[in-house]
C-alpha cells in the first residue's frame, strides 16, 4: 500500500507540475475535468450523481468554464444565480422527490468544487502568476508534509475535534510554520520574479502560513462531509489516496485564498 501510494503521488505531483507549468487552455481544461470528476464523487456520496439536479450542476460547471476561458470579465455570480434558479425550478417540476437540502448541497457542490478548483487558473492569470500560483501547493501540500513530519517526531496533544483523532496540536502548528518558512525560502530565491510585489519573501511568507491554516480546515471539512455519509473515501481514481475530492480536499481551500490574498498584494490594499 505504501509503495502503491507513493508511487501513484509521484504520478501526480508530475502531473500537476506539468499542468501548472503549461497554464493557459491546458490548465483549464484539465480543472475543468478535475472538477466534473470531483463534482460526480460528491454527488455519489449523497446518492445523487444520476439526478437531474446534479446534470443541472454538470452543465453549470461546463458553462462557467466555457466561459473563464472565452470571456473572463463575465459576470460570474450571474451564472451561479442562473444555477439556482434552475435548481429551484427542477426541485418544483419534480416535487416532492427532492428535499430543499438536497438541492442546497447541489449548488453548495458547484461553489466548493468547481468555483474554488478554478483559482487555481485565476491566480495562474494574475501578473507574476506563473510563480504566484506555487503557493496553493506550498500551502496545501507542503504544509500537510511539516505537519506530518513534526506531529510524528513531537506530537503529543491530540486535537480537541472528533473528526481526526491522529492529528496533533504540535503537528498543526508545524505545518503552519512549516508553510510560512516555504514561502520565505521561495520568495527569497525568486525575489526577482515578482514584480508586482513589495517584499517578496515577507508577502509570500504570510500567505503560506495563513494557506496552511486554511489548509488543514480543508482537510477536516473533506472528512466531516464524509463522516456524515459514513464513507471511507471519495472514491478510487487516484490509487493509495482515494479520489479526487481525497486528495484536492486542501487545495480546494487554499486556492480562493491565494486568489484572494493576491488581489489584495497586488492591488496595493495592504
Amino acid at each position: 500500500m505504501f509503495w502503491t501510494r507513493l508511487a501513484s503521488g509521484i504520478i501526480l505531483l508530475c502531473v500537476t507540475i506539468g499542468l501548472v507549468v503549461s497554464g493557459g487552455q491546458v490548465l483549464l481544461f484539465a480543472l475543468e475535468i478535475i472538477s466534473l470528476i470531483g463534482l460526480f464523487e460528491l454527488y455519489r456520496a449523497l446518492k445523487l450523481e444520476t439526478e437531474g439536479l446534479a446534470y443541472i450542476a454538470y452543465i453549470t460547471v461546463i458553462i462557467y468554464y466555457a466561459l473563464l476561458s472565452a470571456l473572463p470579465w463575465v459576470n460570474f455570480e450571474l451564472v451561479f444565480l442562473a444555477a439556482m434558479l434552475c435548481l429551484m425550478a427542477w426541485y418544483v417540476i419534480a416535487y416532492p422527490k427532492f428535499r430543499i437540502e438536497q438541492v442546497a448541497v447541489i449548488f453548495f457542490g458547484i461553489l466548493y468544487v468547481a468555483a474554488s478548483l478554478s483559482c487555481i487558473y485565476r491566480v495562474r492569470s494574475l501578473p507574476d502568476g506563473a510563480y504566484i500560483v506555487w503557493l496553493i501547493f506550498i500551502g496545501a501540500w507542503g504544509s500537510d508534509t511539516c505537519a506530518y513530519c513534526v506531529g510524528k517526531l513531537i506530537g503529543k496533544h491530540k486535537l480537541p475535534s472528533k473528526l481526526s483523532p491522529n492529528k496533533s496540536i504540535e503537528g498543526c502548528i508545524g505545518g503552519i510554520v512549516g508553510a510560512a518558512l516555504l514561502g520565505l525560502l521561495y520568495g527569497s530565491i525568486f525575489r526577482q520574479k515578482f514584480l508586482a510585489l513589495i517584499n517578496p519573501p515577507v508577502i509570500l511568507a504570510f500567505i503560506g502560513g495563513a494557506s496552511s491554516i486554511i489548509s488543514q480546515i480543508g482537510d477536516l471539512a473533506a472528512s466531516a462531509i464524509k463522516r456524515n455519509y459514513e464513507i471511507k473515501d471519495y472514491g478510487h481514481l487516484i490509487p493509495g489516496h482515494g479520489g479526487i475530492l481525497d486528495r484536492f480536499d486542501s487545495i480546494i481551500f487554499t486556492a480562493p485564498l491565494v486568489y484572494i490574498l493576491m488581489q489584495i498584494f497586488i492591488k496595493g490594499i495592504v
